[in-house]
């Protein structure tokens, strides 16, 4: 598998920081969208890097790289689609699994952070730290006396669609604030003592506070939507850090505007990086840049996790772990020192 000097080939469709790009082309031959001086669009990028002696036989993509079968006929020497993101809407899980190419993904490399950060978003709404903040800088709070008081976090009832890896450390940092938790998943599960409901509309009815952490596919899309806002309630609360198109994002501008829920914090957006304009002028919304997975310790583990995966491919050590994601059998690659024997 190796190429020509022993160095087998990856294609990166992805911008890297100056340590990521150093540690794969000291183990690996890099064809690099994002080299300077490159300027072919990428999909001609991926047929050029095809027709090379030796092509690539992996790739490390993020979300904003969509494989389909389209990027696989320009690139049919692939064999493993190595995600960072966390995710997996972008790839067509099953002509991956028809063509034979292993997918992997960024595991739980984010997973404590974006729990982290979906309780801070919470804390933000309810108790109005970022709006009373700005109202201090404005010079208000001497001018027009004390911002309004904001809501308690303990005690309310927080219901989270998908109790994965990042809902269930959501659960547990809740719990700690003494919050209620209930939860909706694709089934209950037997480890948890958390109340399942099977539907969103039933959980949000029953819940102060509705945090979205499942993944986006067809049952996903739009799963918060306008009868589950209402259900939600006037005094209600939603916080994303899941995927933009888990809410219907139109419903939700309106749910606000009109006063059919109390507020929301939101990290991810439908239309990404377009945000309704109508959500900036809105005091109880909370608002940032798909980072919630960002830390410097989230992109180190990142870096030792997505070589390792490449590393396991090309050692042929690849099928350690037999994952059904979406109800199809693929192949997790998770790093060789993490394969038995």
């Amino acid at each position: 598998m190796a190429a020509a000097g022993g160095k087998p080939a990856v294609l990166l469709l992805r911008p890297v920081d100056a340590p990521f790009a150093a540690a794969l082309r000291d183990r690996f031959r890099v064809l690099d969208l994002y080299a300077p001086g490159q300027a072919l669009p990428a999909l001609a990028f991926v047929a050029a890097a095809a027709a090379v002696p030796e092509p690539p036989r992996a790739t490390v993509i993020w979300g904003g790289v969509r494989v389909d079968a389209s990027f696989l006929d320009a690139a049919p020497s692939l064999r493993c689609v190595v995600s960072t993101a966390a995710g997996l809407d972008h790839i067509d899980l099953a002509e991956c699994a028809r063509r034979g190419v292993a997918v992997a993904n960024s595991g739980e490399v984010y997973s404590t952070d974006v729990a982290d950060y979906a309780v801070g978003l919470l804390l933000d709404v309810l108790r109005r730290v970022s709006a009373s903040e700005r109202y201090v800088r404005r010079g208000s709070w001497a001018a027009q006396g004390d911002y309004p008081l904001g809501s308690k976090l303990g005690g309310k009832r927080v219901g989270i669609i998908g109790l994965g890896n990042i809902g269930s450390r959501i659960a547990k940092r809740l719990e700690a604030f003494g919050c209620i938790i209930h939860y909706n998943s694709r089934k209950p599960k037997d480890s948890v003592s958390y109340k399942y409901f099977p539907n969103v509309h039933e959980l949000a009815a029953e819940s102060d506070v509705l945090v979205v952490a499942c993944a986006l596919n067809k049952a996903t899309r739009h799963i918060v939507n306008k009868d589950v806002l209402e259900a939600l309630g006037k005094d209600g609360v939603v916080v994303n850090i899941g995927r933009g198109a888990n809410i219907d994002e139109a419903e939700l501008v309106i749910a606000l505007r009109e006063g059919k829920i109390a507020g929301a914090g939101l990290d991810v957006f439908e239309h990404e990086p377009k945000v309704p304009a109508e959500l900036f002028s809105m005091e109880n919304v909370v608002l940032s840049r798909h980072v919630a997975v960002l830390t410097e310790e989230s992109r180190s583990d990142l870096r030792a996790h997505t070589i390792g995966n490449l590393e396991a491919f090309f050692s042929d050590v690849t099928r350690c772990l037999l994952l059904h994601l979406h109800g199809l059998a693929l192949q997790e690659l998770i790093p060789v020192r993490s394969c038995s024997p």
